[in-house]
């Protein structure tokens, strides 16, 4: 972690010190100019993780002018600036990550994992060597604070905006990290946002909202993967929609959830496990491990009637095995597994004792509607079964329970 210096100065009195993470994003800049008008006494960081500009999709977001706008910012708001270069962490943390998931055929969420490893806990750790009292971001999610048996417990709400609600990219947070945490725009609408930028002068007020990759920007991602991934050709399948397989998928009629046994819980929660003979080949690919549950783009097979999807891939034998149309049963799934290690409570007052099930409204990507949910605990890990059967439920992504605004948990998809 290089932490580039800067002069030295004191807390001013009465004032709590936050560190905000200056992105070079409207969000951000104003986040910050908000906290400054809280009296809070601000500092603008700037984290560069990323210097590999050749899978970067040119002029969008490159770190550069990012970094530049960022400065910009805290020059007009009168705060100081630094920059923290994270690049080494980052590729430890997020993009090694990423490539064993994709090698080993499952689908990371970076977003995510950024918050958890590189928001909240390099990028704190370096606010709070600058005697920071708390550090902030540009989120559209609020924090709630309640008390319970004499002890402060820390909330994760979504944010007011429902279009913009950005809790599901901070699922992974416990309380340590939302004790320190500020999101100063979360009780704001995106439009609201923009209006106040434009009233200060800031010079990201009219800025486009980046996409792709945490603090990369929008890559290619075949690009992107093929740095370690190779090309590999292999054989698309399509498997028919009676596949006997798929009748452990459904949920027994008459039956209560609270008496399945485990081996009902697996059949309908853990992934099909397809076999190269219950197919038809219909194409070839360049590697299984560039595809993910659901896709639906690149798969460049036409004459099939319907749209076709990718249902399961097999990386050890290059496999991808797809259905056709939105209805197949091999694409939508009722349940899910979260093992014991992969489980992860926000709020840790709730977690579900083993052998107990609950009631929560779920999620298994950003923006997702919620859909009610029964979370069933045992001694291996957690089973979710949702009421209503969810479209590419991909391993190595996440589910995320809420009871209402409330974000209450969170875990990888086994």
């Amino acid at each position: 972690m290089d932490l580039e210096p800067m002069t030295n100065f004191e807390t001013m009195e009465n004032k709590k010190r936050v560190v905000v993470g200056l992105s070079g994003g409207v969000d951000s800049s104003v986040a910050a100019y908000l906290l400054k008008e809280q009296g809070f006494e601000v500092i603008g960081m700037f984290m560069k993780n990323w210097h590999d500009e050749s899978v970067t999709i040119s002029n969008e977001c490159p770190w550069m002018e990012d970094s530049t706008d960022a400065m910009l910012v805290a020059e007009k708001l009168g705060i100081p600036f630094q920059a923290i270069d994270l690049s080494e962490e980052y590729r430890e943390r997020i993009v090694d990550y990423m490539f064993a998931e994709y090698q080993a055929g499952r689908t990371p969420n970076p977003d995510i994992l950024c918050n958890r490893e590189i928001k909240f806990d390099i990028f704190l750790k370096a606010a709070q060597k600058l005697k920071a009292d708390f550090v902030a971001t540009g989120h559209y999610c609020q924090k709630g604070e309640l008390k319970k048996d004499g002890k402060t417990i820390y909330q994760l709400l979504a944010g007011a905006d429902p279009n913009k609600d950005q809790s599901y990219f901070l699922c992974q947070l416990n309380q340590e990290q939302l004790a320190q945490a500020l999101f100063p725009i979360g009780h704001l609408q995106k439009s609201e946002v923009r209006q106040i930028a434009k009233e200060q002068g800031l010079i990201t007020a009219d800025k486009k909202d980046s996409q792709g990759l945490c603090f990369i920007g929008k890559v290619r991602l075949p690009d992107f993967l093929q740095q370690q991934l190779k090309p590999k050709k292999g054989k698309i399948l399509v498997v028919p929609e009676d596949l006997r397989v798929y009748d452990r998928q459904s949920i027994p009629a008459g039956l209560d959830i609270d008496d399945f046994d485990n081996d009902t819980l697996d059949a309908l929660c853990l992934p099909i496990q397809y076999q190269a003979n219950q197919g038809k080949v219909i194409g070839e690919h360049n590697g299984a491990h560039y595809f993910t549950i659901g896709q639906r783009k690149g798969l460049q097979v036409g004459g099939t009637g319907k749209p076709l999807f990718v249902i399961a891939t097999d990386t050890r034998e290059n496999l991808i095995y797809t259905g056709l149309g939105e209805d197949h049963p091999g694409l939508n799934r009722h349940g899910l597994f979260v093992a014991k290690k992969d489980i992860h409570w926000i709020r840790e007052d709730l977690s579900l004792p083993l052998g107990s099930s609950t009631r929560y409204q779920a999620r298994i990507r950003y923006r997702q509607p919620l859909t009610w949910a029964t979370l069933i605990m045992r001694d291996n890990g957690l089973y979710v079964i949702f009421d209503e059967a969810q479209r590419g439920i991909a391993s190595g992504q996440f589910v995320a329970w809420y009871n209402g605004a409330e974000s209450i948990g969170s875990g990888v998809i086994y």
